[in-house]
This record gives C-alpha cells, structure tokens and sequence, in this order.
C-alpha cells in the first residue's frame, strides 16, 4: 500500500504551504503569486526598516534628497538600455523556445543575448560615470553645489551595480520560465539588507555614501549572485558566445527597443517627482518616503501577481488559448482591484500614525512625519491602478507585443507632463501627488480600453459585482476609521501603536461583514485557491 505522505493532497495544509518555499518547487500561478507576494511584503517590511534607520540618522534634507536623487541616471540607464526589466522580454522568448522542446538552444540565446547586452552596458556605464556632473546640474536644478557634488559621488558609486541587476535579470528568467519562484523571492530581501548594513557600518567612514556603497553590495549579492546560483542549480551553464546575427538576438532587439525608446508613467512618474521637487529642502525625500510606503502594498499586490502571471501568461498564449488567456487577465485585474479597495482605505484612515510610527525619530521630526502622510494619503487612492496596470502591461507582453504599451505609455507620459507643471505650481508637492493619481489613471484605462478593442481581453470579462462589494466595503471602513480617531486621537507613540492597531482590527470586521453580507466570493475563492496552490 502507498504512503499516504508520498501523496500531497494527504499533507496538512502547512506543510503543503512550506512545499511552496522549496526552490525547486515547481509552481503554479496562484502558488507563485503567494510566494512572491509573501517575498514583496517581507521586502517591504525591511525596505520600511531601511527607511527608518536613513531617516533616524539622516534625517530629511538636502544630504537625503541627494542620495534619492542619485538614483536615477542608473534608473533610467537600465530602463533605457535593456527595457527596465530585463526578465519580461527573455521570459518570452525562453517559453517559446521552451515549448518547442528545445531548452538547449534557448540557452545558447541566452548566453549570447547576455553577453551582448553587457558590452553595451558596460559602455554606458563609464560614459555616465564621466558625464554623471552634467546630469545632476541638468535634472536637479534646485541643488545646491555641495548638494550637487554629493549627489553626483553617489551616482558614480551607484552606476555599476546596473551591470548585476541586468545579469541577474537574465538569469532569473531562467528561473521563471521553469516556473521556479523561490531565487527571485530572495533576492530583493539580500539588496534591501545590504543597503541597511551599509548604512549602520559604514556611515561614520562615509557618511550618507555608506548607503550608496551598500546597495552597490547588494546588487551584487541579491539579484546577480543569488540568481546565478539558482541558475546553475537548474544546470544552466555560462558560455562566453557571441553571434550578432542569431535570430533571438535580433528577436530581443525587437522586443526591447520599444521599452528602451518609450516611456512609462509607471516609471518616469520618480523622475518627474523629484525633478520638480529638487527645488525644496526635503520634498524629495517626503514624496519619496510617502511612495515607498504606498508601493508595499502595490508590491505585495501589482508586482507579485504581474511578475508571477507573465510565464502562465505567456504560456497560455503561446498555446493560442485566447479565452483562457483572456479569462486569466479578468480574473487577476479583478481580485487586484477588490483588494486594493480594502487596502486603499486602511493606508487613507491611518495615514498619519502609521507614517509617524514608522519614520520619526532621530532625525526626522513629527512636522516631517505631517508632510509626509499628506503625500501618502493622496498616493493610496490609486493603489488599485497602480497595482491592475502591471497586468495589463504583461497581457501584452506575454502576447509578443512590448510595441503598443510603450506607445501608450509615452503618450500618457507626454499629455501628463503639463499636469504636473501646472499642478506644482497651483500647489506644491501636493499637486505633483495628485498628478501622479491622475497619470497612473488614464495609463490604466488607455491599456485596458486597447486590450479591449483588439479583442484581446474584452472589459465585460470584470467582475463588476464583485468589485461594487469590495468598494462598497472600502468606503464604510474608511469612514468607521475616522469615527475611531476621532473619538481616540492619539497623542504619542504608544497611543499611536494603540489605535493603529484597534482601528486595524475593526476594519478587517467592519470590511468582512459587508463582504459576508453582500455575498462576497472574495475571502473563499483567496482561501480555496491557497489551498489548492500548495497540493
């Protein structure tokens, strides 16, 4: 007779659970999703560590605006050199060659699409590294000279990890491909904890550069090494091929350039921010905290699910199985929304305290904590589009076509850019949040409005009942929120910790309530597909 422990179905459901942790663990879309939703959030959790313990020691000012700032010349090298995400065009390419049977050559590709995006690069990166003054003068033209200067050396230091996110990127693909999640979990956790020790070490020696240095560190330790290894545990073999004429080559080409040339409010939207705001004492760093804490739940929902669907996205595709394919994007868009109308509304009720919890301290005081929540409150309306246009972008990508969202993305880009302007100067930074709901708003809509005109995934496909319970559910929490602070206002930290988490456990009631009542399917089919993800 068989030992029922050889059969998964016959586990308890936490040892199905752990199953899903095993890096060979072969997933499916859901189970993926889980697991890249549980790395996003523990990311997010040292990422929130990492921006406490900068702001504790640096507080927020012209030293922090620069550090963020310097950023962005790698960013945009990245972005318009290899497409930003290296991962999504090979995913593509890798499931084909994967579907036809024929790995080996896939991985001939790979090897030489690897090495000639490198010398590319690796080109760019010096020639940024000698033009690296002009840029920060350029885009930050409220800096000061020293401001400049710092921001400039922690550019230069910042520049070469590009190299290890784009290997690494490659690499990964792999990994997904073979629906293979775990290394690409990890990774981000490896990055975030070399920034935090970076700082904590070195910060006497280096000052806020310790920063720099220890994301540089991470680079290399977390996207590139840890994919590395996962690739060669899968028996991935580095080759040092070269052949401009192989046809993936010219395939990657083809599908890169139209994410290199266009533009995207999904990632101009930082620029744009602190371009702007680089002329104010802090603004940079208070929008760029308010962002980060808005984009934890945004990670844990939009990304999670985007960079876990796009290889069954792809694969479903590839089989030409268009009303699977079109059902599976409906689906995803609609659970992403129905939860980000329940989130939405804790992050805008708790706003302040949950910002003042996190960030003050040391340096950073409770005016900056005031700003900052400001920022936040705005940023998590649109949490649910943020998060549903990460998978109508992978819809198309997973069909071959990068073309089309990159031509919706820049015009959306350009339309946008005299909303941003005027709105700043109608209202400061919090006419630049603003902007930023309003531009993340039409790009949504122009991606899902095109999908449906192709008849790709037609708009009827949403759940629409399912979406007015999760609104419906939103709104009333928020609202029991605010009657909960204001009956309770806090005056501390530990009354902030207090009501955070009072007010916490009345929303999940209040919200579950309505779900229960209104005949929600959301919380079963959550639980049902979590127990069938981890057979």
């Amino acid at each position: 007779m068989a030992d029922s422990s050889s059969n998964p179905a016959t586990r308890p459901l936490w040892q199905r659970a752990l199953a899903i942790l095993r890096p060979s663990h072969r997933h499916t879309a859901f189970s993926a999703t889980l697991l890249l939703m549980l790395s996003a959030f523990l990311s997010r959790i040292i990422g929130l560590v990492r921006d406490k313990c900068i702001a504790y020691l640096f507080g927020a000012g012209p030293k922090t605006d620069a550090y963020i700032s310097a950023f962005n010349l790698p960013d945009q090298i990245n972005y318009f050199l290899v497409g930003g995400t290296a991962s999504i065009v090979f995913v593509t390419i890798l499931s084909r060659y994967r579907e036809r049977g024929e790995e080996a050559e896939g991985e001939r590709a790979m090897a030489i699409i690897l090495n000639a995006v490198l010398l590319v690069l690796g080109v760019a990166v010096v020639v940024a590294e000698v033009l690296a003054p002009l840029y920060t003068r350029t885009f930050f033209p409220g800096f000061s000279a020293a401001q400049a200067e710092l921001c400039t050396h922690m550019t230069r230091i910042l520049l070469p990890g590009q190299l290890f996110f784009f290997a690494g990127g490659v690499l990964g693909a792999v990994l997904l491909v073979r629906k293979q999640f775990a290394y690409q979990a990890v990774s981000p956790l490896v990055y975030n904890l070399a920034i935090i020790a970076g700082g904590l070490l070195l910060a006497r020696l280096a000052d806020i550069s310790s920063l720099a240095i220890g994301a540089t560190a991470g680079a290399v330790a977390g996207p590139f090494l840890l994919n590395a290894f996962g690739a060669y545990r899968a028996g991935v073999r580095y080759r040092p091929l070269l052949d401009l004429h192989h046809p993936a080559l010219r395939e990657w080409f083809r599908l890169s350039i139209p994410l290199m040339i266009g533009v995207s409010v999904v990632t101009v939207d930082v620029w744009i921010l602190s371009y702007f705001a680089s002329h104010g004492s802090g603004e940079i760093t208070h929008l760029n905290y308010a962002k980060r804490l808005f984009m934890a739940p945004m990670a844990i929902l939009g990304q999670a699910a985007g960079a876990a669907s796009l290889p069954f996205f792809a694969s479903i595709h590839g089989q030409q199985r268009l009303r699977e394919f079109a059902a599976a994007v409906n689906e995803s868009v609609t659970r992403i929304f129905a939860i980000s109308f329940l989130l939405s509304a804790w992050m805008m009720g708790l706003a302040f305290p949950l910002v003042d919890i996190i960030y003050r301290g040391g340096l950073f005081h409770r005016q900056d904590a005031s700003q900052t929540s400001l920022y936040f409150w705005i940023f998590a309306i649109s949490l649910g589009l943020w998060s549903a246009q990460s998978i109508y972008a992978r819809a198309f990508y997973a069909a071959g076509d990068t073309l089309s969202p990159m031509i919706v993305g820049t015009v959306v880009v350009l339309l946008s850019l005299p909303v941003y302007t005027s709105l700043y100067h109608a209202a400061g930074p919090v006419g630049l949040a603003v902007a930023s709901d309003l531009a993340i708003l039409v790009q949504t809509v122009a991606l899902a409005v095109l999908l449906h005109r192709r008849g790709m995934v037609p708009l009827q496909g949403l759940e629409y009942r399912e979406l007015g319970r999760s609104l419906l559910a939103g709104i009333v929490s928020l609202g029991v929120i605010y009657l909960l602070r204001r009956l309770v206002p806090a005056a501390g930290r530990i009354q902030d910790l207090l009501l955070v988490g009072a007010a916490t456990a009345v929303w999940l009631l209040v919200a579950g309530l309505l779900l229960r009542i209104t005949g929600s399917a959301l919380p079963g089919q959550v639980l049902s597909r979590f127990r069938k993800s981890s057979v």
